[in-house]
């Protein structure tokens, strides 16, 4: 029997519970969890549990337990169960070959969204020691620009992503038209003269087009001609069902003619595959075994099967996960366009944005991405993610390997009389005594924020961070002690601040609704590599975008 081994331990463990009788209802559940494919073979499985069943009622419990511990020790807790992994629901067995893709169109620049699917399609392929993929997908001219090419792979590069192969799909239209002239010799294909007004009416109304009775002979005639008519004049269809609930499966167009230079062949080409027909031919003739996607392809699962059959491919086996943008978050490419020729964003990295160039330039680790892209799951079920969800991920990095400074935006000079001249040493890292140390030489006047200053009341103890302690007597404020534990004892706030001075660093942050926080850092900023990430202290997690003469100017990451 096809699955004996799994319905018998599975029948064993519910029978050593029960008193070496097992229940074919609960066995059938515990089969259908592990394998959900199988759901379409309940009844045959019923059959095939009974007989299990049957088969070991005739032993005793300790003889069924002992066979447990044989074939699955782990349930009978003889040894760790193994963790259950984000595929082992795809049901791939060990050892089984696999090759997954991700095929990105290069008509913009990759957001959240896509480093979800290519991370998982990347994982997965290393989870099971297989092979990766990356296919442009560019087989509409109007839609495929130069610049994306390498962008793409630039970010995908800053992910991780090492890619077995590189590949594209523009290179491979002789193939397409061979596969197009196979599908109509099949007969699964046909060409169509009709007007794209009556190809639509026909399709929304289930009719047959009267093109679908021609002979072989002149479907092959019309493809021939199609390389010289005018565009609209000819397209290749699917023969389908023109009744299909599924209305992707009612006669779809599979090349077409688009009149329009293409970024890579130039002019050669004129007769174009869509989408389907050359992500299923690209699947098939690559041997694509599995493939993870955002759900809006779902439609579309049917018709590229259908086509891999139709020309004898191996089916590749397509997962779907719910499509997810943080929320308030633009991420039509169409739309960001517009907004960055309106200068309503900076650009595609506009700190508004989950481009990867935007959260890169940000301050965003890409470990933090994966993090996150794993983290939320292959699900069909739709959720919404708030910028939280990533940050959470993002700071448990940054906070690790961060080192921290003083910045303040809003200052207010103040005098503390008494206080004593003082070289103050700050720790580069709280955590970690190796990352070293800077120094502060300080006397009586100081730079507090304005928020933190408006905030003093009269007789109550305040601290300046890791250096002394003071009140606020009438309008003065007044030194009272150096000790931290003073502090603790009877202290009422604690704040950043910066020595009075000329060697402070002037410095500016953008924050992500693209406001400007001018301010200054201490002396030791100027140490600050260009794209290093810095915690400056009470204020967020900011970038270094650029060092300018006098000046820091930082991206604001998150607090």
């Amino acid at each position: 029997m096809k699955h004996h081994d799994i319905i018998l331990k599975y029948a064993l463990e519910n029978a050593v519970k029960y008193d070496g009788k097992a229940n074919e209802k609960a066995v059938l559940g515990k089969v259908l969890a592990e394998n959900p494919d199988l759901r379409s073979h309940a009844k045959e499985l019923i059959g095939e549990i009974q007989h299990v069943i049957k088969e070991i009622s005739s032993m005793s419990v300790e003889e069924q337990k002992k066979k447990l511990e044989e074939i699955a020790p782990e349930l009978l807790g003889k040894k760790e169960v193994k963790e259950r992994g984000i595929f082992d629901f795809m049901g791939i067995a060990e050892g089984q070959e696999v090759k997954t893709a991700f095929p990105p169109e290069p008509s913009k620049y990759p957001h959240i969204g896509h480093a979800k699917a290519i991370i998982i399609n990347y994982e997965l392929a290393k989870t099971y020691n297989g092979k990766f993929v990356l296919r442009f997908e560019d087989t509409n001219p109007k839609l495929a620009e130069k610049e994306f090419y390498e962008i793409h792979q630039e970010n995908y590069k800053w992910l991780g992503i090492k890619a077995d192969e590189v590949v594209y799909a523009s290179d491979h239209m002789e193939l397409f038209y061979e596969k197009a002239k196979e599908m109509l010799k099949k007969g699964h294909a046909y060409m169509c003269s009709c007007s794209q007004e009556d190809i639509k009416k026909g399709r929304f109304e289930g009719k047959e087009c009267t093109c679908r009775i021609l002979l072989e002979e002149e479907h092959l005639k019309r493809f021939e001609e199609m390389f010289n008519a005018k565009e609209g004049q000819l397209v290749l269809r699917l023969k389908g069902f023109m009744q299909h609930q599924n209305t992707v499966m009612r006669d779809p167009t599979l090349m077409r003619i688009i009149d329009e230079p293409h970024v890579r062949t130039g002019k050669k080409y004129r007769v174009w595959p869509t989408y389907d027909f050359e992500n299923a031919v690209m699947d098939g003739e690559q041997k694509i075994t599995h493939r993870l996607r955002s759900k809006e392809f779902e439609l579309r699962n049917e018709l590229q099967r259908h086509i891999q059959a139709a020309l004898g491919y191996a089916e590749t086996h397509i997962f779907e996960f719910a499509r997810f943008n943080l929320e308030g978050v633009e991420s039509s490419g169409r739309i960001i366009r517009e907004m960055v020729q309106k200068k309503k964003l900076i650009g595609w990295d506009d700190p508004s944005l989950t481009t990867l160039v935007a959260l890169k330039r940000r301050g965003f680790l890409p470990e933090a991405i994966k993090n996150f892209a794993i983290a939320t799951g292959i699900s069909k079920a739709e959720s919404t993610l708030t910028w939280d969800d990533l940050i959470a991920h993002n700071r448990k990095l940054l906070d690790a390997q961060s080192n921290r400074y003083f910045f303040i935006g809003d200052m207010k000079e103040i005098k503390i009389e008494n206080a004593p001249e003082q070289e103050v040493e700050l720790k580069m890292h709280p955590d970690f005594k190796d990352r070293g140390t800077r120094k502060l030489k300080v006397h009586d006047t100081f730079y507090i924020s304005k928020e933190d200053y408006k905030g003093l009341k009269g007789g109550n103890l305040y601290r300046l961070m890791d250096c002394l302690n003071f009140k606020k007597k009438g309008s003065k404020l007044v030194f009272d002690s150096a000790e931290v534990e003073n502090y603790r004892k009877h202290g009422r706030g604690i704040m950043h601040w910066l020595p009075a001075g000329r060697d402070n660093v002037k410095a500016e942050v953008l924050m992500p609704d693209k406001k400007l926080v001018k301010g200054e850092a201490e002396p030791a900023a100027m140490g600050i590599k260009e794209d290093e990430v810095v915690q400056f202290q009470r204020f967020g997690f900011c970038r270094l975008d650029k060092k300018e003469k006098g000046k820091l100017l930082f991206w604001y990451t998150h607090k």
